[in-house]
């Protein structure tokens, strides 16, 4: 069988987990592979501030944590994405106003978010797809408008750029994932960016238990105390040494990813032109790091027989979100604005194709032939 998903490993992980444990004799959060890690993502991605946190949900809750959200007050969001994206902001208190995706990149439609907007909204979160950018000069201006916080869900989104400029660092706070299903992982972690440099230090002190406990290491004062509402969000440094393996040959590894998405788009580009399929839209002006490579079914019953023909021929294919308006918790604590238009239909024709780092070209040209034999 030929897995959906094999966590990334390049082979030096255990190298620094050992150097962390034995070496330098520091496993907690903020250790030296910690700020190595900080200081990669603020280089490559000129980022103002990255801190490492235990998940990408926790990056989320932070960054909701810092908009000073209010019970009663809205945050405008994609249904299709991860619970993590609701549940962060919803623990604040506030209401989840879900708006339709667009059916080309199934991000956020930012011609739908401004009708979503009442006096109670505070925060638009787009969540970049798949690695591929929301609109995001769209999303700034009317943010700008409207002067609401932008918090850009850059989870899958890990090395995409949108106009030149590192998803994650154009809201006002970005948040990835590392988690094992990501580009780049440690088993479960995450990072949250802070754009704006206002947040910075309150960002330390939510992070650090709700403790000044950073400024006393950096000796601004004697002791550190509890000042502020927090969590245990530091990342340990066992992890970040396992991360660190990955981001020092972070290209090697989005090349790997990029030569399947392409590989696979080259392939099954005659089926889209056929009509038979949709396949990925990449905009203008965005750069996407192969997170995953999907296609679109006719229907909702053409995606079931199509998962069940390639696990027939060895091959592990998933689809994704169930919306999250139509959920449980949706119906609870948030409510749908305007028509869903394409993110129930949308999201019930998805199947998701094996995408990873090593994935072997006699494995990718298995999951090829297994998708044209079902359309044959």
């Amino acid at each position: 069988m030929i897995d959906f998903n094999v966590p990334p490993y390049v082979g030096t992980e255990m190298d620094y987990v050992r150097e962390a444990a034995e070496v330098n004799h520091k496993i907690c959060g903020d250790g030296p592979f910690s700020r190595k890690c900080h200081a990669w993502m603020e280089e490559r991605f000129n980022a103002e501030k990255v801190l490492l946190t235990t998940s990408g949900t926790a990056a989320l809750e932070m960054a909701a944590v810092l908009c000073d959200l209010k019970p009663g007050d809205e945050v405008i969001l994609p249904s299709f994405t991860f619970s993590s994206t609701a549940t962060a902001f919803q623990a604040m208190g506030a209401t989840l106003v879900f708006v339709d995706v667009r059916p080309d990149t199934m991000n956020l439609d930012e011609n739908k978010i401004e009708a979503a907007i009442t006096e109670r909204t505070r925060v638009i979160i787009p969540v970049h797809y798949a690695g591929v950018a929301c609109e995001m000069d769209t999303i700034m201006e009317i943010a700008r408008r409207h002067n609401l916080i932008v918090v850009e869900d850059a989870a899958q989104a890990v090395m995409s750029t949108y106009k030149g400029r590192a998803c994650g660092t154009i809201g006002t706070f970005g948040c990835y994932s590392f988690h094992e299903t990501k580009n780049y992982s440690m088993g479960e972690g995450g990072a949250i960016v802070i754009n704006d440099p206002r947040f910075i230090e309150r960002a330390e002190i939510i992070r650090e238990k709700g403790t000044n406990r950073q400024r006393f290491f950096r000796g601004q004062v004697d002791k550190y105390t509890w000042v502020d509402r927090g969590s245990s969000y530091l990342q340990s440094d066992l992890n970040a040494a396992y991360l660190w393996a990955q981001l020092e040959q972070a290209d090697k590894i989005n090349d790997d990813r990029l030569a399947t998405w392409h590989a696979y788009y080259e392939a099954l580009r005659p089926l889209a032109e056929a009509g038979r399929i949709e396949l990925p839209v990449v905009p203008e002006g965005c750069v996407h790091n192969a997170h995953m490579f999907y296609l679109k079914c006719a229907s909702l019953e053409e995606r079931s027989a199509l998962i069940a023909h390639l696990k027939k021929r060895g091959v592990m294919a998933v689809f994704h979100y169930i919306p999250l308006h139509s959920s449980p918790a949706g119906e609870m604590f948030g409510r749908f604005s305007g028509e869903d238009e394409f993110t129930t239909r949308e999201s019930e024709r998805l199947v998701r194709l094996p995408l990873y780092y090593g994935l072997s070209e006699a494995d990718r040209a298995t999951v090829i032939d297994a998708v044209l034999s079902f359309f044959d």
